[in-house]
């Protein structure tokens, strides 16, 4: 009997991550749709000194490269951030099981619901397990972005970025580059995402007094949009880095030689405000596009439970 309770739980826990990777990858459809036209904004911001606001930035890029530009790299996000999102999801969820489990076992009589540094824990293992994908997909996306318009350019589309970044020093220092803290800005941001979405639900539905389940759609979607801006504002200095990083030139053009020497040239340079270049677009950006992520995610979940 016992053996046939564990392929039982084992097969329950790789349904539970199938349907958690399905219901995360159309979470990252809505995301990247919702918020690429803010993402080439904040971009901008972070890697130039060219504009005074995030309105300048945004109406210079469209008188003139046109509204289209606001969608420049899409289809590497669209398909890579699906991917992303898909894997958040189901490495939190994971992760959620493996602390409950171990909560029961620890506890038979007690509960075996996390606790909030149990899901910030579950939150940041799902960041890291993202940013084996995240990091690439991102710089390619940024290069795409901040490459000069027409002729000028610099890559005709995603593959050719891959290819040409790879070929700076291999596909670890060249594709890769900024890895490092991207694992930091992942870890310190989903931690922070996961924990304050499931604290909000979780206290929503104590002081109602009902299941999880039952906690109204549009509280749902304001709860993520919550959730977006603590997801930033605890990891947006570390993205500045990696932006600048992703956007540094290779060989005798490269300005900075690690993550760290990255840190203390943008703080000798700009201070504390050189940290959060940006900040206004992206807390703007991060309301709709984590309320959609997550609003599209529950309802998924909750129609094909």
């Amino acid at each position: 009997m016992g053996d046939v309770a564990q392929d039982l739980d084992a097969k329950g826990g790789a349904l539970d991550t199938a349907k958690d990777l399905f219901a995360g990858a159309a979470g990252g459809i809505a995301q990247v749709l919702i918020g690429q036209p803010f993402d080439i904004v904040k971009v901008r911001l972070q890697t130039s000194t060219a504009y005074s606001s995030a309105f300048n930035a945004a109406t210079t890029i469209y008188s003139k490269e046109g509204p289209l530009a606001f969608y420049k790299g899409t289809l590497t996000p669209l398909l890579g951030i699906g991917a992303c999102v898909s894997i958040q999801f189901g490495a939190f969820g994971w992760a959620r099981r493996y602390f409950e489990n171990a909560n029961a076992a620890a506890h038979p009589l007690g509960s075996k619901e996390l606790g909030y540094g149990q899901y910030f824990a579950a939150g940041s293992f799902a960041g890291v397990a993202n940013s084996v994908i995240s990091g690439p997909i991102e710089h390619v996306r940024i290069r795409l972005q901040t490459q000069p318009h027409g002729a000028a350019r610099l890559y005709s589309g995603p593959l050719d970025c891959i290819r040409k970044l790879s070929a700076h020093e291999g596909v670890l220092r060249g594709l890769y580059r900024g890895e490092a803290v991207t694992i930091w800005r992942e870890a310190a941001a989903y931690g922070t995402w996961f924990l304050t979405f499931e604290y909000l639900m979780n206290a929503d539905a104590a002081r109602n007094r009902i299941q999880r389940s039952d906690v109204p759609s549009y509280k749902v979607a304001f709860y993520g949009g919550l959730a977006g801006e603590a997801l930033w504002l605890a990891s947006y200095p570390f993205d500045v880095i990696k932006s600048k990083m992703q956007t540094d030139g290779f060989g005798k053009e490269m300005r900075y030689k690690s993550m760290r020497d990255c840190f203390a040239q943008t703080w000798r340079a700009e201070g504390m405000r050189g940290f959060w270049k940006g900040i206004g677009p992206t807390l703007l950006r991060a309301m709709p596009v984590s309320a959609g992520t997550f609003a599209v995610v529950e309802a998924t979940m909750r129609a094909i439970a």
